[in-house]
């Protein structure tokens, strides 16, 4: 069906409309930010899982293909200017089986994980991912265990066959004992799945800490700016001679260490928690602003990361000019 010629003026008009509305609303609402970030986000992975898939079914399902996603992944904080740093991965047990649990945020831990994660190591996760499209392909070719929460006895049954995996598959695995995203700050009661598995294997525990993402990111402020990471690992607890009875003490002095170490790598320095970088896109970008839009997209793909602690002669200039604008357009 041809369309009439008036009805390739309409498509024209909304397509140029469309163009408008998204660098409008990218540069005047953060909440439609965070939105166009998250979707990015999440479909980027979907489209590299797409691409991971043919390279790793050659091995089918195999945990050294956890390698080629980590490899694929590595990239994307680069592109969100988010730089992660870690502390303590000489902590690794070098040649032996382990646990690994760590705090549980967003799923922007993603990132953290794939920053640090060891040799032959996979996460444990929910059995919902399975479904989720290309990603959950991906993951089970890579040697992901998925555990459905809602049945006990089937998770159970997989933990016992986890354990058995690691000591005669020498596979480390990585847990989130938390269960499920935590956004407060701090850090939920654990779950004891992993500890349970790593008294029954006798194998150590590697807890991992990621700081608080309040500095770039917050779910409910819908706020997604760029930012810092620390990972931390911490010294591996043992768990030889432990017994299921020393459980309960076991995951209470794993929780309370990390939790230390979780207040101490998100704080300023000063014992406050980190408040957001004042950041360029903010300054010439706020509601109060008297730049027009096009004045706004020239300056802020220069400008996008943290205001130096130095500026240069030429940033001085810009900061001099948009102040000029600024009081020129308040006074008139």
């Amino acid at each position: 069906m041809e369309l009439w010629p008036g009805a390739w003026t309409v498509l024209l008009l909304l397509f140029l409309l469309l163009l408008f509305l998204l660098p409008t609303l990218w540069f005047c609402s953060p909440s439609a930010k965070y939105f166009f970030k998250m979707a990015f986000y999440n479909g980027w992975i979907l489209f590299l899982a797409v691409l991971a898939i043919p390279v790793c079914a050659v091995r089918g399902r195999n945990v050294e293909n956890m390698k080629i996603l980590r490899l694929m992944l590595l990239h994307i904080k680069y592109l969100y200017g988010i730089r992660v740093e870690v502390r303590g991965a000489h902590h690794f047990p070098p040649s032996q089986p382990y646990v690994v649990v760590s705090n549980h945020q967003s799923s922007l831990d993603l990132l953290g994980m794939m920053e640090v994660l060891p040799g032959r190591c996979v996460p444990i996760a929910k059995r919902e991912l399975l479904w989720a499209g290309s990603a959950g392909l991906a993951c089970w070719l890579a040697g992901v265990i998925f555990i459905d929460r809602k049945r006990t006895g089937d998770a159970i049954s997989v933990m016992s066959e986890v354990a058995q995996t690691l000591l005669t598959q020498d596979v480390r695995v990585w847990v989130f004992p938390e269960g499920t995203r935590n956004h407060n700050g701090s850090m939920l009661p654990f779950k004891r799945g992993a500890f349970h598995l790593a008294v029954q294997a006798q194998v150590p525990i590697v807890p991992i800490v990621m700081s608080s993402y309040q500095d770039f990111y917050c779910k409910k402020e819908r706020r997604f700016t760029s930012g810092r990471c620390q990972v931390r690992v911490l010294p591996p607890v043992p768990t030889e001679g432990l017994t299921p009875d020393d459980v309960p003490a076991l995951a209470d002095r794993v929780r309370h260490s990390m939790l230390t170490i979780f207040r101490e790598i998100s704080t300023d320095g000063r014992g406050g928690v980190a408040q957001p970088t004042q950041r360029w896109e903010h300054f010439i970008l706020s509601p109060v602003s008297p730049l027009p839009l096009w004045s706004s997209l020239l300056l802020y793909p220069t400008f996008y990361g943290t205001i130096p602690p130095t500026p240069s002669p030429w940033i001085q200039w810009t900061q001099s000019f948009v102040r000029r604008k600024t009081h020129a357009a308040a006074g008139s």
